[in-house]
């Protein structure tokens, strides 16, 4: 598999991924993808722009920080590592960064 980008994703907000779990598959909201600001080590070259993306899980329940396996129609199926960062009215926000 190519190594994921924001160019990707930015296609995809708005739109549910599903995560899949023991209990089965959970809804998960892509809500923003936006790039980082890069971080230069000396000597290196960055393989790719660091971006973040938040989605949205419209449950009472708070997930664990973990790497779920999320499956999407045009992206297909990759494993994302989220953490949760925001309760909301509508659910808990989760945040993956990628650097």
């Amino acid at each position: 598999m190519e190594l994921l980008s924001l160019e990707h994703f930015a296609g995809c907000v708005n739109e549910t991924f599903h995560a899949g779990l023991s209990e089965g598959e959970v809804p998960f909201v892509l809500v923003e993808a936006r790039p980082l600001q890069a971080q230069q080590v000396r000597g290196t070259q960055a393989m790719r722009t660091p971006f973040s993306l938040l989605f949205r899980h419209c449950a009472s329940f708070l997930l664990p920080q973990q790497i779920y396996q999320m499956r999407h129609d045009r992206i297909g199926s990759v494993g994302i590592f989220l953490v949760p960062i925001a309760r909301e009215r509508e659910g808990f926000l989760y945040q993956a960064v990628f650097n």
